[in-house]
Parts: C-alpha cells; structure tokens; sequence
C-alpha cells in the first residue's frame, strides 16, 4: 500500500493512529502526550516532522488529551465537527484559535493534500461522534472505534477498503463478571457504548472482501478482553481470505504486517 497505517496506542488510556503517504503524516486522535507521539512515531520509522494535521473522532478525554500541548508547541489543523469543537474545548477549558480549525460534517467529505476525508457518523456517547474513512490514490483505509453497535450506515462507509481499523473492546462474559461498577457496565454494553468482540466479528461478516488486505483490532480493554480473544473472534471470520489480522494495544506502536 503507498497509504501507510500505523497505531501509535490504542485502548482506554489513550488513542492515536497515524497514515501517511510517504508526504505527510494525518493523526486521527491525540489521546497521547505530543512526546509519546512523537517518540512512537519514531519508533515506526516515520519521522514526526511530517505530521500536517489531526483529526478528531469525538471529545473524550482518551481521545484528545495532548491538544493543551499540542497548540502551544505545532501549528497542526484540527479536523473536527462544530459540535465536538464545541464540547472539547469546554472538557479542556480551552478557546482554540479559529484558525487552527478545518470545519467537518458527517457525511461531507473534505479534500486535503490529495487526501479524501470522510467523517461519518457512528452510536457513542458523545456531542457529535464520527468515524474516518481516508482515500488516496485510490487506496482507502477506515478508523472505525468508540461505537456502541455495527450500524447499516457504517458498514457502508467499511466497504470496499485496502485496511480497517476496528474497535474490539471487550468480551461480553468477562466484562459482565468483571469488576466494573453495575452502571459503567451498562454504559459499556449500550447501543451508544463500546463494541464488543461479538459485535466487531458481526460487522467484518458484513464487510469482508477480497480487497481487504489488513484488519488492525483496536481499544481492546485491559480489563474486559484480551487479545487472544479478539483475535479469534475475527480470525473465524477472516479465515481463507488472506486478509492480515494486527491486534492494537496501548503501550506501543504496531504497523500491520501486510
């Protein structure tokens, strides 16, 4: 693929994936400090000088946690949604310059660099919740995390792409018997909660292709699920299809192997 995929950390205490195309370097989600960004970066042979911009899922803290730094110390845009701009800088106590915002809708792709950027909407509990879909020279990769349920509306924006990544979050059983209070629980198994492993196999059933080279398993929960699971549950779906299976996790960066 000329458009690379790398996840700097993915899970509960932070997220941040990166794509470039050998150019440029788009993040989606700062949930890293800009160091760990930077280092991680680093790490995947990617240099961090070419970052050029980052785009934001939603507002939750695990998600945007470096921009206090990041605004002081990079000129990077900001892709995201009047209502996520909204709510995060009320959940940072920050007034962001205009100027360092690039205005998203769902829906409504934006051209930037040569790259097509498509938010599209998904069910999480959150002001104004998007996933990305990311074109370049033909190539199409999807950043899909954060969502209660496999809408009808995300499995459309999951066809037809080169690599996913997809949120496998927890285990059902596990989580049920594990120790996280009743109503976190609740929130967590919710149609505007996390996905679960079930769940994650339900939509790659839906979206398989030959096409798809490269499936990157993402904000496994340290508590609630554990690789081995999440892997299983997509290789029974993926199997005899070649498609290449990376499991995300939050202390380090991975780079799928195909």
């Amino acid at each position: 693929m000329r458009l690379r995929y790398g996840c700097l950390a993915s899970g509960s205490k932070g997220n941040c994936h990166a794509l470039t195309d050998g150019e440029r370097i788009l993040l989606v989600d700062a949930g890293l400090s800009l160091l760990q960004i930077r280092t991680r970066l680093g790490v995947l042979g990617w240099d961090p000088g070419r970052v050029a911009g980052v785009a934001l899922t939603h507002e939750h803290s695990d998600h945007i946690a470096a921009l206090p730094v990041l605004l002081r110390r990079t000129d990077w845009p900001l892709f995201a949604t009047p209502e996520t701009r909204v709510a995060l800088e009320g959940a940072l106590g920050l007034d962001v310059p205009t100027h360092r915002w690039r205005s998203l809708r769902p829906g409504q792709a934006v051209d930037w660099e040569g790259w097509r950027i498509l938010p599209f909407s998904i069910p999480h509990d959150a002001a104004d919740p998007v996933a990305f879909r990311i074109e370049v020279q033909g190539e199409a990769v999807a950043v899909v995390t954060d969502l209660g349920h496999p809408t009808a509306l995300v499995a459309d924006h999951c066809r037809d792409l080169d690599l996913l990544a997809l949120e496998a979050n927890h285990d059902v059983q596990m989580l049920r018997e594990g120790s996280y209070p009743p109503l976190l629980k609740a929130r967590i198994l919710s149609r505007v909660g996390h996905l679960s492993n079930a769940a994650m196999a339900e939509l790659l059933e839906r979206i398989r292709s030959p096409r798809l080279r490269s499936v990157v398993l993402a904000h496994l929960s340290e508590q609630n699920n554990l690789p081995e699971l999440a892997r299983f549950a997509a290789a029974e779906v993926l199997r005899d299809t070649g498609t290449v299976l990376t499991v995300a996790c939050q202390r380090a960066a991975v780079a799928p192997e195909g």
